[in-house]
């Protein structure tokens, strides 16, 4: 095993990908600081300073502990809170018993808290962090370098809070771009293997069913080429607009296509969901678009069956939206339920849209 080798991994969503990223830089965190603090376990010992010694070692179990659990199991020990408890612990007392020697790894120690810890954990720790030097600092040192220490070590800690919340800030804007349709802003098809496979999870495991809807808009390329892209632009964004009126907060919107959605409903059984996809398709025939663009949509539902894969139950809802549009559009057909004996499909059934 190549210990200098992050745990990485090819990530197939962008949840994934920073998930992949914080677990890399808390395995170089470990790493780096492990190969720093291991020789001066023995600097310590020889110096007579025991406690601080032990204090050292436990640092440098905890960092071992952490990679081994990266390698082995992708997840942190003890999630990873005792490296600044150990860190924070062992520059104080390094500062109390070594004086200048000890102050220099308060530096490192008071950064790191904002790489392992959510935000407001790590401001919080670094304020007891930074109280303590200063308190340290003002016993072992004079008083011009109490100050010194103080504000250097503060500004410090103010400097790593300002970059890991812009960090912060940059993950969650990517994360968004990447997970979203920019002129919609519905959802896109990098989330939808995750949020389906979430679903089924419910399903296999509480007995929880759960159905999407999928809806396409009849004609659409008529739409683009009477009235412009643009126009057809204005559309999609107004029946998103439409659509999210009717749902619930823990419904899920799709744009998995040019003018195709799927609306994901938690908990949901079909003959229910059946009758929210009447509704959104007279939502969207009731009333023109752009005061006088027209139009109308197919829909077909499906409920999730057991022992079904994420691919295997939208195929099927996509072949009966297949059929709704064979059938004459504006409708919705109910995708059948695959039989556990023979896997053939029954029950499936058309309705018209009203309105």
């Amino acid at each position: 095993m190549n210990l200098l080798a992050p745990p990485n991994s090819l990530a197939s969503t962008p949840t994934l990908a920073v998930l992949g990223f914080q677990r890399q830089l808390v395995y170089h965190l470990h790493f780096w600081a492990f190969i720093a603090v291991a020789p001066l376990v023995m600097v310590q010992w020889k110096q007579n300073h025991y406690l601080l010694s032990g204090l050292l070692i436990l640092f440098c179990l905890n960092a071992l502990l952490v990679i081994a659990f990266l390698r082995l199991r992708g997840g942190y020990f003890l999630k990873g809170r005792l490296f600044p408890l150990l860190a924070v612990v062992c520059a104080a007392y390094s500062t109390a018993i070594n004086g200048h020697a000890g102050l220099y790894w308060a530096y490192p120690a008071a950064t790191a808290l904002f790489f392992l810890l959510p935000l407001r954990e790590a401001i919080g720790c670094n304020i007891v962090f930074v109280t303590i030097m200063a308190v340290v600092s003002f016993i072992k040192f004079p008083e011009a370098d109490f100050w010194r220490i103080t504000f250097s070590l503060g500004l410090t800690c103010l400097f790593a809070m300002i970059f890991a919340w812009l960090v912060g800030k940059l993950q969650e804007e990517l994360t968004r771009l990447a997970t979203t349709d920019p002129l919609t802003g519905c959802l896109n098809r990098s989330q939808l293997a995750d949020v389906l496979n979430s679903q089924i999870q419910m399903r296999e495991r509480y007995e929880r069913v759960s159905s999407l809807i999928l809806i396409d808009l009849d004609y659409f390329k008529t739409i683009n080429d009477q009235w412009g892209h643009l126009a057809g632009d204005s559309v999609l964004r107004e029946l998103c607009l439409r659509l999210r009126k009717r749902l619930r907060e823990s419904d899920q919107l799709f744009r998995i296509g040019g003018e195709e959605f799927m609306v994901v409903l938690p908990e949901t059984r079909q003959k229910d969901a059946d009758v929210l996809a009447h509704q959104l398709l007279t939502s969207i025939s009731a009333r023109p678009f752009m005061d006088d663009i027209k139009v109308t949509a197919s829909a077909s539902v499906a409920e999730v069956s057991k022992g079904e894969t994420w691919s295997v139950w939208l195929n099927r809802a996509d072949q009966s939206l297949y059929e709704a549009k064979s059938l004459g559009r504006n409708q919705v057909v109910n995708a059948a339920r695959p039989t556990p004996d023979s896997g053939t499909d029954t029950d499936e059934t058309s309705t018209q849209a009203t309105g």
